[in-house]
């Protein structure tokens, strides 16, 4: 259920985003950005939790830690049609500390346990739990034994573990997603002592041959910008790591298959650059990236633009395509 993950990630997992990656893979597990309590019992639910069916199996991350609170949002959320409910204990940033929320929570595991029993109590769907491997100079393997424990042994039976530690003080969040080091084999260790639960490991995977390595130690991984910055890697998840047939469409398919989709959103009064954001990595590392990456910026950002703007820049890559596979055939000739 959870070998492959696409991470919750602020301004970019939406849900324009995690439709157009449900295109490239039908497996991978999708995760909204982090929403929190709050805003769900008291904001605008139909702007912040709408998402198409074909998302499914989709995920609300929620942030928050007051435990009536989180099981009121997660009902709401389960009740709008999300497959998981995920807490955030991850995120170091000073907003979300100022709610006493996010990775600063690892220091009180009871408060976290209390937060994901009162959530499991309001649904029936899974609860899981994201977080760091410690924080701060709470950095022992006891402290995040502890951690694991404390919120185990309330029913929580999925973690992911983002494999580094977090300071809350002098990084920023950028910075915590860069230079804490890695620390692998503590979540494979974790694992090794928790054969019961199902953990899944973050931080640092850029490519799927580096999580078939992971998969040798924990039951899942979940990739973040890389998934983001190079999409088309999620079109090989479903045959490397499912066992799926392979899959034989192309970039250009993809972007057909994004019109109609794009279209009714700028038909309900949407903009297509709302989309095309979250597309723009499509042709990472491929002839032709920068042309697709600066045509897209030009052109859907306008009011009127719409699905001719995708139709227009798939014909003009399917061209250069073409063309490149011509050029390869050639030289293979020689």
């Amino acid at each position: 259920m959870h070998r492959f993950c696409v991470a919750p990630m602020m301004d970019w997992t939406d849900r324009h985003c995690r439709f157009f990656h449900r295109l490239l893979s039908r497996q991978a597990r999708l995760y909204t950005e982090m929403v929190t309590a709050d805003a769900v019992l008291f904001g605008k639910r139909q702007m912040l939790l709408d998402f198409s069916a074909v998302e499914h199996p989709v995920a609300l991350q929620l942030g928050g830690s007051d435990p009536a609170k989180l099981a009121a949002a997660a009902a709401i959320g389960a009740e709008w049609g999300y497959d998981e409910i995920n807490l955030n204990v991850g995120c170091p940033s000073d907003r979300v500390q100022g709610g006493n929320f996010g990775a600063c929570l690892m220091a009180d595991p009871d408060l976290v346990a209390r937060c994901v029993r009162a959530m499991l109590d309001a649904v029936s769907i899974p609860v899981t739990v994201k977080c760091r491997i410690g924080i701060d100079d709470q950095d022992s393997e006891a402290d995040f034994e502890r951690f694991i424990s404390t919120v185990a042994d309330v029913g929580c039976r999925v973690f992911i573990v983002h494999a580094r530690k977090a300071w809350l003080q002098g990084l920023s969040p950028k910075e915590n997603r860069e230079i804490p080091p890695l620390d692998y084999p503590r979540v494979w260790r974790m694992k090794s002592a928790h054969p019961d639960l199902t953990v899944v490991i973050n931080g640092g995977i850029g490519d799927l041959e580096q999580a078939q390595v992971q998969l040798q130690h924990v039951d899942g991984v979940m990739l973040g910008r890389a998934a983001y910055q190079n999409p088309w890697l999620l079109s090989d998840v479903d045959a490397e790591l499912f066992g799926a047939q392979a899959n034989e469409r192309t970039r250009e398919d993809v972007l057909d298959e994004l019109v109609d989709y794009a279209e009714r959103h700028v038909a309900n009064d949407g903009r297509l650059n709302n989309v095309t954001r979250h597309i723009l990595g499509l042709y990472h590392g491929r002839p032709g990236a920068r042309a697709f990456r600066r045509y897209l910026s030009e052109n859907a950002v306008g009011a009127s633009a719409g699905g001719d703007v995708l139709r227009h820049v798939a014909s003009e890559m399917r061209v250069l395509a073409a063309r490149q596979m011509a050029r390869e055939r050639a030289v293979a000739h020689e």
